[in-house]
């Protein structure tokens, strides 16, 4: 079953090869068609350019023709900001600042603007959390902000915008009124809200989080939009549940609970099934799409205590991948969840760890770790590591981006143009 995401009207555009104009390319699942990415570089091979960037950060790159652009947190300022770089030397365009000064909690190892921009080729949106969303062409020409509230969470926020059509998708949490909303992309008036299921959890305990019982209840994840059979399909993973909505309305079209109310991760499609996967020590739920009303008995598998998991997987072939945050590789049987292998793939050690998304091109998985190495992996149900390609060991938390047959990877202290483009 083909599964496309579009983030355009124009299909053509959506499945170009040389744009990555989101959170996970395209299609919203990390996938690349491109055949000439390369296999082998280090910090001084196979390098295009590299070019220093004002401080940490962990959002992800987008491409677009011959542009680049970063959300930027400025810490000194107390500015969030969105970069536009040239992809043929990674000289700076134009940046636009948001001064926010109110208090806005968040993990040391969260700074914000950790949610990545979004594209259609006319604009760019950027997500700035309790600081609001705004819409640029891509001169840098504001066209739209929104004061949507604030965020309050301990950990902060990190979902990405989707395009999609003439909306946006974006997820307003985690927060004790945590909800999706679609805004016309135009002119950012709301189109739609679904408050997220959990509220209702939340609402049980003692505060947002329970403090008795240590529980977090939150979600960062970035939704999808799949085509089944019958229609387009957005898929959130919320706290506790995998939910398929209706893009155009907010309507309910399925809900599959089992998941368990922490997720970080979001959703994986292929062969006509989704996948979502819970953080640490959760749950994961495999159902077909397509589905209506309550899924919880039509799972295909479920699998509990499963290792945390911040990054993102792919399917291939009928099989997911997913790296754990402790660098165990697994993969898994899309319909039975059966385990074909679990092995590590790095030492031991924090800088090993990856909080990264997988980005797979043809049979070849590409991951980050926080060292900055990308590992290389064939995807296939025998471990194959082919090769780890290390940089100068400088953090990162965030995922790859490709595009016209280069990689472009942010780490805390610089943004790096990986290939030569042919």
């Amino acid at each position: 079953m083909r599964i496309i995401l579009a983030v355009s009207s124009i299909l053509a555009f959506t499945l170009h090869a040389d744009h990555w104009p989101m959170w996970r390319g395209a299609t919203g699942l990390g996938i690349s068609h491109e055949k000439n990415l390369p296999l082998k570089w280090s910090a001084t091979e196979n390098i295009a350019w590299k070019i220093p960037l004002p401080g940490r950060g962990n959002s992800t790159p987008i491409i677009w023709g011959e542009k680049i652009f970063v959300t930027q947190p400025l810490e000194a300022k107390q500015e969030r900001a969105l970069f536009c770089f040239d992809r043929l030397d990674g000289k700076l365009l134009w940046q636009r600042a948001v001064k926010y000064t109110a208090p806005e909690e968040s993990h040391r190892t969260n700074p914000h603007c950790s949610e990545s921009p979004a594209t259609d080729g006319e604009r760019v949106i950027a997500v700035y959390g309790s600081a609001g969303v705004f819409c640029y062409d891509l001169t840098g020409k504001e066209l739209w902000k929104r004061d949507l509230g604030k965020i309050s969470f301990e950990w902060g926020s990190a979902a990405s915008p989707v395009i999609h059509g003439n909306l946006v998708y974006i997820y307003r949490g985690p927060d004790p009124k945590a909800h999706l909303l679609a805004l016309d992309k135009r002119t950012g008036k709301t189109v739609w809200k679904f408050n997220d299921p959990a509220v209702n959890i939340a609402k049980r305990t003692d505060g947002f989080r329970g403090n008795k019982s240590r529980e977090w209840i939150c979600s960062f994840s970035t939704p999808i939009i799949v085509k089944s059979k019958k229609h387009e399909e957005l898929i959130m993973s919320f706290p506790g549940s995998l939910t398929g909505i209706q893009p155009l309305t907010g309507g309910l079209l399925w809900k599959c609970g089992g998941l368990n109310p922490m997720i970080y991760s979001s959703p994986i499609v292929g062969d006509g099934v989704v996948v979502g996967m819970g953080g640490f020590f959760g749950t994961s739920v495999a159902v077909p799409i397509g589905g209506k009303d309550d899924m919880s008995s039509h799972t295909l598998w479920r699998t509990e205590r499963t290792p945390n998991r911040l990054g993102s997987g792919v399917v291939h072939q009928g099989h997911v991948y997913v790296l754990n945050t402790n660098g165990i590789m697994e993969c898994l049987e899309l319909k039975t969840g059966k385990a074909k292998f679990s092995e590590r793939v790095r030492g031991r050690g924090a800088k090993q760890e990856s909080w990264s998304s997988m980005l797979l091109a043809g049979d070849k998985i590409f991951i980050p770790n926080q060292s900055g190495e990308t590992i290389v992996l064939r995807a296939r149900p025998k471990f194959e590591l082919i090769g780890i390609n290390s940089l100068d060991g400088t953090l990162t938390n965030a995922s790859l981006a490709a595009s016209e047959g280069q990689f472009f990877l942010r780490t805390h202290k610089h943004l790096w143009c990986i290939g030569i483009r042919k």
